[in-house]
């Protein structure tokens, strides 16, 4: 899997980390910021597709 390096504002970060570890939702910082650009991208596709902008087989 690629690896990404970004800069966060320290806020956000824990905000994150407050979601994160034994018995919370998510098991690290990593699978948060994965699932929270899964759900954006899903919601840009169905967005472009309300606009006809795009055709995505589901």
């Amino acid at each position: 899997m690629p690896k990404v390096s970004l800069d966060i504002p320290e806020h956000l970060l824990n905000d994150l980390k407050n979601h994160v570890g034994d018995e919370r939702k998510f098991v690290s910082v990593a699978d948060a910021i994965r699932t929270a650009c899964r759900k954006m991208l899903d919601q840009l596709d169905q967005i472009d597709r309300r606009h006809g902008r795009i055709d995505i087989k589901e």
